[in-house]
């Protein structure tokens, strides 16, 4: 079978990612290094397999951070996951409070090493919960600061469980999501929404769409490191 562009460059992004990161594995018994384990998605995409060292460890905190963002500077993410790189364009004008949330636990590292742990075909993935079951959050929340323009593909906004709930669950918007304006969007994916899409596609194809339980993704996916840019 004839691989797309798209499984080529995921596969090409988790070389790269391998290599840059020192994680070719054991060396054999000739000298030559092992092979890094992968894992393959239902689009045919390959991804790493590597688990995050060492386990993550996120702190919970008492209260919101200050904030403590400059009004003047661009920010953005760059998110190392196992299926590639994605850089997300932090929107402070619109979402101060949000942003600078995301930055303040970006950079205590609260990210690193937790997995996106649902995955809806053609719709959002979703990922920040140090639990890994949709229910964990940073021990706070902050209030919604909303859109009113919906959220096209790329956009990143933050999950919540009712109005004013959010803290550190995020989810990026793969395809259509006709959503209505109840989630505080506070970036854009401007680079690697393919690797989004790929990590997309370890979605059950037979998962129920209405059934949040269903859509935990079929081989683990992490984000082995959120780093926080400005400009």
């Amino acid at each position: 079978m004839t691989r797309s562009p798209r499984v080529l460059a995921a596969a090409l992004a988790v070389a790269a990612l391998l290599g840059a990161a020192g994680c070719g594995g054991d060396d054999g018994p000739d000298g030559a290094s092992a092979p890094a384990p992968v894992v393959t998605n239902f689009a045919g995409d390959v991804c790493s397999a590597r688990e995050p060292d060492p386990d993550p460890e996120p702190a919970t905190y008492p209260a919101p951070p200050p904030v403590t963002i400059d009004p003047s500077v661009d920010y953005t993410a760059t998110l190392e996951t196992s299926c590639g790189t994605i850089v997300i364009a932090l929107d402070a004008d619109a979402a101060p409070i949000a942003v600078n949330n995301f930055v303040f636990l970006a950079r205590e590292g609260f990210y690193d090493g937790l997995r996106f742990h649902r995955v809806v075909t053609g719709f959002v993935i979703q990922g920040g919960d140090p639990e890994g079951d949709g229910r964990g959050g940073p021990g706070y929340t902050f209030p919604d600061e909303l859109p009113d323009d919906g959220y096209p593909a790329g956009s990143v906004a933050m999950v919540n469980s009712g109005p004013d709930t959010n803290g550190s669950q995020f989810f990026i918007v793969t395809g259509a999501a006709e959503l209505p304006n109840v989630y505080s969007r506070f970036g854009t994916v401007t680079r690697g929404l393919d690797v989004a899409r790929a990590i997309e596609a370890f979605a059950d194809p037979n998962a129920d769409p209405g059934d949040p339980s269903s859509q935990t993704p079929s081989d683990p996916v992490y984000v082995y490191s959120v780093t926080i840019t400005e400009s």
